[in-house]
């Protein structure tokens, strides 16, 4: 665990003790949560898997963010790290297997089609682009492209990149579905955000400060941030206005603000 780990571990603890106000009733009906990587605990559900999205989907989450990798023949694929080694123990890199190859030896890696073909429209896609090298990148960018055809940017949904490099690959893809992503970077992602006529920022709850969500709603952009894991740290950021809510704990979460909801009906 890493020392940024643990201080954000240390930060959750400490606003989960802190009284937040209820979000009223309208306040609650606009929450939009997204689990991240889907509902998963990485022993019964593993992350980036369709389980993990269906879990997420079912618990009536609104979206979910994912990570899209590229296999050896130019498969968009769901995967977080460079390899699936973390997850299920394959220590060959993604983008030196073919798609066969990487179904073979790890068979729950979904492919971005099949994502697409059962989620597509029903649950709001937040895609999240890897800074890798991609090899062929007209080819890539066509495949994704034709991927996500029958969908509607924006509506339906937003590719993320904690590179805005990235962005360039994705031609086909207008400005405002292209969400940057900070981690301390978030001044430098903001200004880019806002030159670049983005879909917004996003960055973890305690470095995205009142006076950065103003200034990219006075742009008419939206902000996200991750990542929530109590009652009252969500009705922080319900009060505050944030548009995405990312979290690891969002099947829970959904819960809460269900129970909020109804009992305020």
């Amino acid at each position: 665990m890493s020392v940024l780990d643990i201080a954000m571990g240390m930060a959750d603890a400490v606003m989960a003790t802190l009284p937040q106000p209820m979000p009223d009733r309208e306040t609650l009906s606009r929450c939009r949560l997204v689990a991240h990587r889907g509902e998963h605990d990485n022993a019964r559900v593993m992350e980036n898997t369709l389980a993990a999205f269906r879990a997420a989907r079912d618990a009536g989450v609104w979206g979910f963010e994912c990570d899209v990798r590229w296999t050896a023949d130019c498969v968009p694929v769901i995967c977080h790290d460079p390899s699936p080694a973390r997850v299920f123990g394959v220590k060959t890199p993604v983008a030196e297997l073919t798609f066969e190859q990487l179904r073979a030896v790890s068979p729950l890696i979904p492919s971005l089609q099949e994502v697409v073909a059962e989620f597509g429209g029903r649950c709001h896609l937040m895609l999240e682009i890897k800074a890798e090298p991609w090899s062929r990148p007209r080819r890539q960018a066509d495949a994704l492209r034709d991927v996500l055809a029958g969908l509607e940017a924006v509506s339906d949904y937003h590719l993320l990149s904690l590179q805005t490099a990235m962005f360039e690959r994705v031609g086909f893809a207008p400005a405002e579905c292209l969400l940057p992503v900070a981690e301390t970077n978030i001044r430098s992602m903001s200004r880019q955000a806002l030159a670049r006529g983005y879909a917004g920022i996003s960055g973890h709850y305690l470095l995205l400060s009142e006076s950065l969500r103003r200034r990219h709603l006075a742009a008419g952009q939206r902000a996200g941030t991750g990542f929530p894991a109590s009652a009252n740290c969500l009705r922080r950021e319900l009060n505050r206005g944030i548009d995405w809510i990312f979290s690891d704990n969002a099947v829970r979460l959904q819960a809460l603000r269900d129970a909020w909801l109804s009992a305020q009906h």
